[in-house]
C-alpha cells in the first residue's frame, strides 16, 4: 500500500471511529450536538489541517503519534464542539501523543455553551502607571475603573492582568485578578521552566517573547474554570470541557503563542495571533467502518 492510500485508510479508520462513538453517546443521551455544529465538517477540516501538522522535530504528527491519541484528540474536538477551520483548536503533539488544545476564541465559545448567561469576556494588562480601581463583591474582585496612558504599555511593566465575563446586560458573571507576582508564580510550574531561579524571566522563552499574551490568556483560564466547574450540568460536554480546562497548563498556552506568534494579527481582540490555518475546501464527509469503539478511552475517563 502507497503513501497516499496509507494516509485515506488511516483517515477513514478515525474519522469513522469518532462518527460512531459520537452517534452512540448521542443514542444514550449522553452528548447534545450544539443544531449549528456539523461533525463531518469539523473532522473533515480537522484531517486536512492535520496533514500539514508538524511535531518539534518538524515531523508529521500523523506519523509520529500514536493512533490512539489521534482518535482521541477528534473525539475531545467533536464533544465539545469545537472546529480548527473557525479557529477554535488546534492540535500539538507531545512526547508522540497528539493532544488537542482550544485557541483563546475556543474557550470562550464553549464557555458559552456551558453557562447560556454569557455574553462577553474580557482580558487586559495593567501596567505601572495605569490606574486601577476594583470594589469587593462577594469575594469577586471586580473592576470599577481602568485608565491607561500609551506610554504605559510596555511588556516589561506588567503589573498585573485581569478578566472578566459578563452578561447580555454587563453584569459581571465572573472575575479574576492576577499580579505579575501570581503570573510569574504559575508560570513557574510549567514543563518548559520559563522562570529562572532569580526570578526572571528566561531570555528567549515564549513567556519573555510573548509576556502580554501569556499574562491575558493564562488569566482568562482561570477565570473561565470559575464558571465551567460550577456548573450543575453534567453532560458529557461539559465534564470534558471541565477536564479540558483542567489540563491546559502554561505550556500549552506558551505552544499555542509560539506556534501562532509570527501569522497575521487579526483585528477582534488586540494581540491575539491567528490559529491554523483555515483549509482551502471541506471534503464530503465518507462513510467506513472503522476500528470498534473500545480505540478510545470510555466516557466515566473524561
Amino acid at each position: 500500500m502507497n503513501g497516499k492510500n496509507t494516509q485515506v485508510a488511516l483517515r477513514e479508520e478515525h474519522i469513522g471511529a469518532v462518527m460512531r462513538k459520537v452517534v452512540s453517546m448521542q443514542k444514550r443521551g449522553e452528548l447534545d450536538i450544539p443544531p449549528n455544529y456539523s461533525v463531518g465538517n469539523a473532522l473533515n477540516a480537522a484531517w486536512l489541517i492535520l496533514q500539514d501538522v508538524q511535531d518539534k522535530d518538524k515531523n508529521p504528527v500523523l506519523s509520529t503519534c500514536t493512533n490512539e491519541s489521534i482518535g482521541y484528540a477528534l473525539l475531545k474536538m467533536t464533544i465539545q464542539g469545537l472546529n480548527p477551520a473557525k479557529d477554535q483548536c488546534y492540535f500539538i503533539a507531545y512526547g508522540g501523543k497528539l493532544t488537542l488544545q482550544r485557541s483563546y476564541f475556543g474557550t470562550i465559545a464553549v464557555l458559552k455553551r456551558v453557562d447560556p448567561r454569557v455574553a462577553e469576556v474580557v482580558s487586559e494588562i495593567v501596567y505601572h502607571g495605569d490606574k486601577l480601581s476594583y470594589k469587593l463583591d462577594r469575594g469577586r474582585k471586580i473592576i470599577t475603573n481602568h485608565e491607561q496612558a500609551l506610554e504605559n504599555i510596555d511588556d516589561n511593566k506588567i503589573k498585573a492582568a485581569y478578566c472578566l465575563v459578563y452578561d447580555s446586560e454587563w453584569n459581571v458573571l465572573a472575575s479574576s485578578i492576577m499580579t505579575m507576582a501570581e503570573l510569574m508564580q504559575s508560570w513557574k510550574q510549567s514543563r518548559q521552566y520559563p522562570v529562572n531561579n532569580d526570578g526572571t524571566l528566561k531570555a528567549g522563552s515564549v513567556h519573555e517573547k510573548f509576556t502580554g499574551q501569556m499574562a491575558k490568556k493564562t488569566v482568562l483560564n482561570r477565570t473561565c474554570k470559575i464558571l465551567i466547574s460550577s456548573s450543575d450540568d453534567a453532560t458529557i460536554m461539559n465534564k470534558t470541557i471541565a477536564r479540558t480546562l483542567a489540563e491546559v497548563d502554561e505550556e500549552d498556552v506558551a505552544a499555542e503563542i509560539e506556534q501562532n506568534a509570527n501569522k497575521e494579527v487579526i483585528d477582534i481582540e488586540p494581540d491575539e495571533v491567528k490559529d491554523a490555518p483555515k483549509p482551502e475546501a471541506v471534503e464530503a464527509q465518507r462513510q467506513a467502518d472503522g476500528p470498534p469503539e473500545g480505540q478510545f478511552p470510555d466516557e466515566p475517563g473524561f
